[in-house]
């Protein structure tokens, strides 16, 4: 039997019927595509960094528990024990480890669209049914239609991103506590862009215990870490922990997300940088006049155009600016383009680089 027919008779269809993840290459281009942050650490900290790192004992497992870094985050965020964090190889293991226990067969697993792909692949991934919600036309939450569907397919898991990817937007505080009356099953918020707003869900976990928050170090400056946090009422976390792979966090990481966190400020003040830069770039791409630029409460901005949005994004390729293409994507995404925020460098070379492919291909 040929290695075709095998994958054919073995590898599940929904597996075979979906495409990898995928990430497009950026060697040599200015990288806008992937909501990192674009300043590094400084010299001081990196110093730290490499004195932690050439004191770690690479040959003996990390802490399993990651302790340290645990302690750490319940000291910043002043929680109590009636609440527990659980790590992850970034939020997208997270988001796997959440369907491996709530999902399967015979499970439903909710979530609004268009939103962070990976809550539909991973709902696949595990066999569970998936169900994603249509947002209004300016990518709000149809509160009626949610509810509607919540009530219909009774998901063990809803998965709501806050703010929103790729929209930037935030939803209102009525829509969200309506959804967590309505659920049966768990409901996660997922606020991975949290630094770059002043919405702060943390304190919902006090009177939700089906609540639980999700978030990353990934968008602070730490991406290469992979890093991810879920945070809620033990019970929850305990049943989560079973089939948390052991030793998750390798020592390496824990020992730089801890000198992250004894630097936290510095962070926050990197990200607060990063919304000032947010704005001057908002304002900017609103010169366009055929762009429709979508307010942002996260470190990207969502652009739609008239048509020609992969014809731009190519342009835009060709002189080295690598930007997120999502014309294609979703339906209620069509000729949309993303574009991280940059330092103010970066963001003044996308906008030469925009000015020009605008003009080759006739808008303004």
């Amino acid at each position: 039997m040929s290695d075709k027919n095998r994958v054919a008779q073995w590898v599940r269809p929904e597996i075979r019927a979906i495409s990898a993840y995928h990430v497009a290459s950026s060697a040599g281009m200015l990288k806008l595509d992937a909501m990192e942050n674009p300043y590094s650490f400084p010299e001081s900290l990196r110093q730290d960094v490499a004195d932690a790192l050439h004191s770690t004992a690479v040959n003996r497992y990390p802490d399993p528990e990651a302790s340290d870094i645990k302690a750490a985050l319940k000291s910043l965020y002043r929680l109590d024990d009636s609440v527990d964090i659980l790590f992850g190889n970034g939020s997208d293991e997270i988001i796997q480890i959440l369907a491996m226990v709530m999902g399967g067969p015979g499970r439903t697993i909710l979530s609004l669209e268009p939103s962070f792909v990976m809550y539909k692949m991973i709902a696949t991934f595990t066999g569970s049914d998936y169900v994603g919600v249509p947002l209004s036309s300016d990518y709000d939450i149809d509160i009626e239609s949610t509810i509607e569907a919540i009530q219909q397919h009774q998901p063990s898991l809803v998965f709501i991103a806050q703010p929103n990817n790729p929209t930037g937007n935030l939803f209102s505080d009525a829509a969200l506590r309506a959804i967590v009356e309505a659920a049966p099953g768990v409901v996660v918020i997922d606020e991975a862009y949290t630094a770059f707003t002043d919405a702060d869900y943390m304190s919902w976990l006090q009177d939700n215990e089906h609540v639980l928050i999700m978030r990353t170090f990934s968008k602070v400056g730490l991406a290469g870490l992979r890093f991810g946090m879920l945070y809620g009422s033990p019970l929850w976390i305990e049943q989560f922990n079973k089939v948390r792979l052991p030793y998750n966090i390798n020592s390496l990481t824990q020992s730089v997300a801890l000198k992250a966190l004894e630097n936290f400020d510095m962070l926050l003040e990197q990200t607060e940088q990063l919304r000032k830069d947010r704005s001057v770039l908002f304002d900017a791409l609103s010169e366009f006049s055929s762009f429709k630029v979508f307010p942002s409460e996260a470190n990207f901005i969502l652009v739609r155009l008239p048509h020609s949005a992969r014809r731009i994004f190519e342009l835009l390729k060709e002189q080295g600016v690598l930007i997120k293409c999502l014309d294609g994507a979703h339906p209620m995404l069509s000729e949309c383009l993303r574009f991280t925020v940059g330092t103010p460098q970066e963001n003044e070379q996308l906008l030469k680089a925009l000015k020009s492919v605008v003009e080759a291909v006739g808008l303004s």
